[in-house]
């Protein structure tokens, strides 16, 4: 096959290997096993040339299990909203600091996504927004990836005093959200938090660190507060642009549960389910608590799962936690 057009994929969420044996490899691939057994994504693996880690592109659209013994489109309908979300942000000229930076590389975005980039999403990356910023389920994979640079550049203390630098991980580019983002120019870490794209006061910044410490990604057990991952990566970023813009605590989490369940549908889905056997609809939830390691953290979301009681036997179809 022609490699040329997957040559600058991201690496998506294992621990990069470079010099030394990562002690966080077996356990990220075990949770990473078990999270795929219970999404349901296509998923293309290719080969990485001169490196023992594999690049994955997931399809994060809509790709939802729906066997189930009980009808679950209105629970997926409130989840999945057809409108999507509105994050409220700013967006400006955001994408085109990026790319004049360097944390993105326009000329390796454009290879990674092809045609399939809209008007929108062009003049996001490389004009002046000034309308409303949604995300949806058509557009998920696109801002996951602009979050995912607007995290790993931005100048933030969560990246440069907090978890991403414990020697014991062998420095902060040994992981899937540094290593893993090829889409820059020259390596990831020349831009790893280098970049001034938004300034956050004292009190904003206060907030993106309690903040992040309250929401987990169902693809390992780590929050946000740790990045090590692109989804942990682009949410630290969404976190910053959200507080820059004067968004409350309580906001903060509502948009954070509305894009993880377009960056994790099937997880949320399931959530909704197992809350709605509980007596509780979706829209009734606390969002900080669905949010919490107790349910959206690999293990707190494995656990609950297994006590929905509407729920088939799971498929063995792959997938993953990736762009």
């Amino acid at each position: 096959d022609d490699n040329s057009s997957t040559s600058f994929l991201p690496i998506q969420n294992a621990p990069i290997d470079k010099k030394a044996k990562n002690p966080w490899v077996p356990i990220t691939l075990i949770l990473g096993a078990s999270f795929i057994f219970t999404q349901f994504y296509d998923i293309q693996f290719t080969k990485k040339s001169n490196s023992t880690s594999t690049d994955a592109t997931v399809n994060t659209g809509s790709t939802i299990n729906s066997k189930s013994s009980v009808d679950t489109t209105n629970i997926q309908n409130e989840v999945l909203t057809v409108d999507g979300v509105v994050l409220p942000i700013k967006w400006g000229d955001i994408g085109k600091k990026m790319i004049d930076s360097g944390v993105i590389d326009e000329d390796k975005f454009r290879q990674l996504f092809g045609e399939t980039i809209s008007v929108d999403q062009e003049k996001l990356l490389t004009g002046v927004w000034t309308d409303e910023v949604i995300l949806n389920q058509e557009n998920s994979r696109f801002f996951l990836d602009v979050l995912w640079a607007f995290g790993l550049g931005n100048k933030n203390p969560i990246l440069t005093e907090g978890e991403m630098t414990n020697e014991q991980y062998g420095g902060a580019g040994n992981f899937a959200s540094t290593g893993g983002w090829t889409l820059a120019n020259g390596d990831a870490m020349d831009h790893y938090s280098m970049h001034t794209f938004v300034t956050l006061t004292s009190e904003q910044q206060e907030l993106v660190d309690q903040v992040s410490r309250g929401i987990f990604r169902p693809c390992c057990g780590n929050s946000t507060h740790f990045p090590d991952c692109n989804h942990g990566m682009a949410m630290l970023g969404l976190l910053q642009l959200l507080s820059a813009n004067g968004a409350t605590k309580d906001e903060m989490f509502e948009t954070a549960l509305g894009v993880n369940s377009l960056w994790f549908p099937q997880t949320y889905i399931d959530l909704a389910m197992y809350f709605q056997e509980q007596g509780q609809d979706w829209k009734d939830v606390d969002p900080a608590t669905v949010l919490g390691q107790e349910y959206s953290s690999a293990q707190g979301y494995q656990a609950t799962r297994a006590k929905i009681q509407s729920l088939p036997k799971p498929q063995s179809s792959g997938g993953g936690c990736g762009a």
